[in-house]
Order: structure tokens, then C-alpha cells, then sequence
């Protein structure tokens, strides 16, 4: 390990670190900082030197991080952070966010419902900020986010620690999901026998137990799980030409219905609603990039949630 003082290095090779961790590519780091490869494969060499450590490893996909380099990045971005509010102080009203990114963590189905929208909020809200997507669920995400792995996220809850802060955006239900071919003609709604006669797709992380299990069992009902998937992007492969169900969230329903051609139907069983909430570390919200994407997500989230999900 390297013993240098901060006065014999050269701060610019901070950004090149973030650049290449956040691209695992030499190229795109490269067109991302505005400046030829050769300079960031330079700027790589002398910051192995100054962590006495590869950093980056070469493999068939492009630069994989080491552990040191995990290890380091969420302090050097909030450095690098640090240093961008500092210049935003000077102009409270700037509007070019060129350069930075926000990571937001959040299941597939709000990314399915809600990704679009946001993207094109925060081109009109800050103009230049690169918006990252990143998968969590709500055991893990108030961990992600005290270590820093996250900057926002948006799930059914999770933010129970000290440190984090939370919106309430509004409450999220559910809606059954079938091909359309397997309904008969005028049919809008299907009984709790019908439900339970068809093949089941399950949207678990486990793989064997939902909560429509649970309502079931309620009813001394039980129903027969043909299959079970973590991806909400797989249910139109997986429901197509079948008489299959799957019930999941409406607000992820609804968008994957006006993309694929499946049609979202009341679900017979009475399900409870749950709360939809976005969370950030307190401290950091003094972040203008960060307040541009909670105010995105409070208006694009909120308002679709506010008509029903869609």
C-alpha cells in the first residue's frame, strides 16, 4: 500500500476512478470524461499506485472492480459529491447535471411501471444526469442504502433504520394478469373457481409461497403454481397462449398489459393494499441531483398512483 498525502495527488484521478467503476469500461470512461482512452489507461496506471492495488481487472466483458475498489467507491463518490454541491452553492439555480449519476434501487416491476417516465422527467428536470437503476427488494435496500450502494430507492417499505429518511407515495394493489385468447367473449372478471382451476405463475423471490397462498388458505382454497419467476419482464413469454394467471402488483400490471396484449383483471380475492414509499439517507438530502430525482419520483410515481397505477 501506497503511504501518499493528498497534496502529491492529483484529484482529477478520483473522477476517472468513478468513471470506470460505474462503466467497467476503459472506452466508455473515456467518452463519458471527455478525453481519449489512452489518458484514462494513464490516469489507471498512477491511481494503482496511489491504493497499491489493480483496481480494475481485464475480463471478457470489460473491467471488473476488485474488492479494494468496492470498497473505495462509495467514499470517493461522496467525496466527488461533496465537491459537485459545493460548485452547485455557487449557483443555486444551475441546470446542467452533466457528469453525475444517481443510483436508484427498486424491484423490476416499478422499474417496468416507472422507469420511462422518470427518464423523461429528469431530462426536463436536470438536464445531463444519468439515472441508475439498480435491483433491490425491501430486505436489503435500508442496508444498500447506509452503505452507500444506493442513493434512493423506491419499495413496499424497508426503510426502518436509523439515518434514513421516507416518502409515503401512495398505496400499491393488485390486478390478475391473463391472455385475453382465454377468456370468453364480453368477459371482464373471473370467480375465485375460475381463479383457482388455472395454472398459476408465482412472482417470487423464494419461489413457493405468495400472498395469494395465504388468501387462499383463508378460504380453505388452495391453487396449483405451474411455475414461479423472480422477473416481472418474463410474464408475457410465460402467460401468452395459455390459460395461466399471474396476480401481481397493478402499478407493474397495467404497463405490462399496454406493452404485451395481455389484459389485468380484478383479482377475486381480497387482498390487502400496502404502502409504496421512497427512501434516501437524511443526510444527504442538502444533495441538489438527489432532491431533482425525489422530486421526479414524488410527481411521476405519485401522480400515476394517485389515478390508480397506470
Amino acid at each position: 500500500m501506497s503511504h501518499m498525502n493528498i497534496v502529491d495527488v492529483d484529484l482529477n484521478l478520483l473522477k476517472v476512478f468513478e468513471a470506470l467503476h460505474d462503466e467497467v469500461s476503459a472506452s466508455r470512461a473515456a467518452l463519458r470524461l471527455g478525453v481519449t482512452q489512452s489518458a484514462v489507461s494513464a490516469a489507471l496506471r498512477r491511481l494503482r499506485e496511489v491504493y497499491g492495488d489493480p483496481l480494475f481487472v481485464r475480463t471478457g466483458r470489460g473491467l471488473a472492480p476488485t474488492l479494494r475498489a468496492d470498497q473505495l467507491k462509495p467514499l470517493i463518490s461522496e467525496a466527488l459529491n461533496k465537491c459537485r454541491q459545493s460548485l452547485t452553492l455557487l449557483d443555486p439555480h444551475a441546470s446542467d447535471y452533466t457528469g453525475r449519476a444517481v443510483s436508484l434501487g427498486l424491484s423490476d416491476d416499478f422499474e417496468i411501471a416507472f422507469g420511462r417516465a422518470l427518464i423523461d422527467d429528469l431530462a426536463v428536470r436536470a438536464p445531463g444526469l444519468r439515472l441508475i437503476f439498480r435491483q433491490t427488494h425491501t430486505q436489503i435496500v435500508a442496508q444498500a442504502l447506509s452503505e452507500r450502494t444506493l442513493d434512493l430507492a423506491l419499495t413496499a417499505g424497508g426503510f426502518n433504520e436509523r439515518m434514513l429518511s421516507r416518502q409515503v407515495l401512495g398505496d400499491g394493489y393488485y390486478l390478475s394478469l391473463v391472455d385475453p385468447q382465454s377468456l370468453t367473449p364480453g368477459q371482464a372478471q373471473i370467480s375465485v373457481d375460475e381463479f383457482v382451476a388455472r395454472e398459476q405463475i408465482l412472482i417470487s423471490s423464494g419461489g413457493f409461497i405468495g400472498i395469494i397462498d395465504e388468501a387462499l388458505a383463508a378460504l380453505g382454497r388452495s391453487r396449483q403454481v405451474l411455475a414461479s419467476t423472480t422477473h416481472f419482464a418474463a410474464l408475457p413469454y410465460l402467460l401468452k397462449g395459455t390459460r395461466a394467471v399471474a396476480t401481481v402488483p397493478a402499478h407493474a400490471a397495467w404497463r405490462i398489459a399496454e406493452v404485451s396484449g395481455l389484459v389485468p383483471l380484478a383479482c377475486p380475492l381480497s387482498l390487502p393494499r400496502y404502502p409504496i414509499e421512497m427512501g434516501w439517507r437524511t443526510h444527504a438530502q442538502i444533495d441538489p441531483a438527489l432532491e431533482r430525482v425525489r422530486e421526479a419520483i414524488s410527481a411521476t410515481v405519485g401522480a400515476a398512483l394517485l389515478v390508480g397505477g397506470h
